[in-house]
């Protein structure tokens, strides 16, 4: 049963994860990555296009490591051959989409090198310039200490690589502020991270130990009252830096994807641009239409001119 709406829906690629951070349980409770084999996603994907959705989240716990349990495989899809491996499923879901108009959108990619194979799709307008990275820290003394799989250095590089070669490229981030053991001057480093790579989007959790968790046993627990007034800093820097990135968008004329138009949009409504996931990301505000013969319809696309932003969120004029 489809509990979203019509018009988007979530792929999943794969189930477990390969990696132990410290703060994470899912290994010991879903296990190591298994990947679904690639023309059962790829059918799966044509299936959801022909019935309608406009927009596909492609999920996993680690979609950058797709294939790597079958050692990049090759499976088949319509009897052609195509590798279970990030970059080829990418490819073959845009070339699905494209007929249909719909956008297809990467969640929960590692920062691993093969992330950078897939950017010039982003650049050609073949899958939406939106990563979903899980940075989750900067420094990398916690780094080593949540047993993530990139340092922070290496992380920023890659960022601006990426915004080089695609400069509409957006990124959403989760982090944890007061993770065991974390300075100051750690968790400073983490908010000049956010600054410097200029997240577009961010969530940020208070560190909150999990029964069976390896964490548990770092020392240097800090005091609640420190951990959440970290999370409170790192939210007000991210949403500076998130609102000086959406005034930029003020002038500009955006697709948006309406997900509510109260009678057909007379009154306006309420829609999504490339840059917003949805339930995490921000809103694009759709104002009354001039034009008497313009109609918005959820689950279809319109244009808008970007008439100002507000907190999270953009006010657009359909054109």
């Amino acid at each position: 049963m489809k509990l979203t709406p019509k018009h988007y829906a979530y792929l999943k690629i794969s189930e477990g994860c390969n990696h132990r951070c410290t703060f994470c349980i899912i290994p010991s409770m879903r296990g190591d990555l298994v990947s679904r084999p690639i023309g059962d996603v790829l059918k799966e994907a044509r299936a959801l296009f022909e019935g309608g959705v406009k927009e596909l989240l492609v999920i996993s716990q680690d979609t950058s490591a797709y294939g790597v349990d079958t050692k990049y495989r090759t499976g088949f899809f319509d009897g052609k051959p195509v590798k279970t491996r990030m970059l080829e499923l990418v490819q073959a879901l845009g070339e699905l989409a494209e007929p249909h108009g719909a956008w297809v959108r990467l969640h929960y990619v590692y920062p691993y090198p093969s992330v950078d194979e897939v950017i010039p799709l982003m650049a050609s307008g073949r899958i939406l310039p939106y990563l979903d990275v899980p940075f989750q820290h900067s420094h990398p003394d916690v780094l080593r200490r949540m047993k993530r799989p990139a340092s922070g250095e290496r992380n920023l590089e890659r960022i601006q690589r990426w915004r080089e070669a695609c400069p509409e490229l957006v990124i959403r981030s989760t982090f944890i502020a007061g993770f065991p053991g974390e300075t100051e001057a750690e968790f400073s480093h983490l908010l000049d991270f956010v600054r410097e790579a200029q997240i577009d989007r961010a969530g940020c959790f208070a560190y909150s130990p999990v029964e069976g968790a390896a964490a548990n046993e770092i020392p240097g627990m800090l005091p609640s009252e420190v951990r959440e007034e970290r999370r409170a800093r790192f939210m007000a820097v991210v949403e500076q830096v998130s609102t000086e990135r959406l005034r930029r968008r003020v002038g500009a004329t955006m697709q948006v994807l309406v997900d509510s138009a109260p009678a057909l949009g007379r009154k306006g409504g309420v829609g999504r641009s490339y840059a917003d996931a949805p339930e995490i990301d921000g809103t694009v505000r759709l104002l009354p239409p001039e034009k008497l013969s313009k109609q918005l319809k959820v689950g279809e696309f319109t244009r808008a001119r970007i008439v100002a932003a507000e907190g999270h969120d953009l006010v657009g004029l359909p054109v």
